[in-house]
């Protein structure tokens, strides 16, 4: 892998990846829309593209080629199938960044509980999905066509909750929050556990599956899960204060955590592939305690 796509990459776990491209001495292009400055510099090539025009992606694409695409920004089948198209013959492997909201609600999903190979969709575009059900069939249509329309070299790197001092979301920053300021956290339930993988690793797993010649689908995450409750209770521990959890849930104290089920992954493949990766509990603990601490 020397010449390399990234579509989006200018924000989150994005942007570490790109910088990891170039410091291990890539040759980096990101495509986007544009509209959101980057830190890169002289570094990088830029392209301006629109992923919901297919006639900008084939003139943004025109006469050039690459080994790898990233695909940081795909949010519905359409897309996809336009990147795709537009990107024929010119790169060979396609690496694209799906989700464990493949899978419906559950502990430890393994990567064959959702086959992108048989499942059926149509083709719609990104404002016509609402909500964390429409999320879902958004990722999986898009990685269905990529898998069953293409012939890249494919990989779909299914992630569970980013996070990291860098996260621009602050989900677990407002579990840590709430606590401390005596706030409801709405909760419906407990016992759901989900599954996290810190924002460093995440672009660390990305760099590899360029590198690598799996093909697939693959799960990619922190040792083991964690519950709500467990979670909690590790701020109450660092903060040595009660949290006020309720099942009266607002609009206003409702947790960014909160889901239908539980969402947890199974990692026994890419652990069998000698990635390894943080350990959950440790790796919440020491970012509940830097959020302490910036707020202290």
């Amino acid at each position: 892998m020397k010449k390399v796509l990234v579509l989006g990459g200018t924000s989150f776990f994005g942007k570490r990846l790109v910088q990891l491209l170039i410091d291990e001495g890539k040759e980096v292009t990101i495509a986007t829309r544009g509209r959101t400055q980057d830190s890169f510099g002289e570094t990088i090539k830029r392209l301006t593209i629109d992923r919901e025009d297919k006639s900008s992606l084939i003139q943004a694409f025109k006469g050039r080629q690459w080994d790898v695409v990233y695909d940081q920004s795909c949010f519905s089948p359409v897309e996809m199938r336009y990147s795709c198209d537009a990107l024929k013959d010119k790169v060979k492997r396609y690496v694209f960044t799906s989700t464990m909201a493949v899978y419906e609600f559950g502990i430890q999903r393994k990567e064959d509980e959702f086959n992108p190979n048989t499942y059926t969709y149509i083709y719609k575009n990104r404002g016509d999905y609402k909500g964390y059900e429409g999320y879902q069939e958004a990722k999986r249509a898009a990685e269905a066509h990529l898998f069953t329309q293409t012939d890249f070299d494919s990989v779909a790197v299914r992630f569970p909750i980013v996070v990291g001092k860098d996260d621009y979301t602050n989900r677990l920053k407002n579990h840590v929050m709430k606590v401390k300021n005596n706030q409801d956290i709405g909760i419906e339930s407990l016992q759901n556990r989900y599954s996290f993988i810190l924002s460093k690793e995440a672009a660390k797993f990305l760099y590899h599956m360029g590198e690598s010649t799996f093909i697939g689908p693959i799960n990619a995450g922190a040792k083991n899960d964690i519950s709500m409750d467990q979670l909690i209770t590790k701020i109450e521990e660092i903060l040595k204060k009660e949290a006020r959890v309720t099942t009266a849930i607002t609009s206003e104290n409702v947790s960014p955590y909160a889901l239908g089920g539980s969402w947890s992954i199974h990692t026994g493949l890419v652990n069998s592939l000698g990635m390894d990766f943080s350990d959950c509990e440790r790796m919440l603990e020491e970012l509940i305690s830097y959020y302490v601490q910036q707020e202290v």
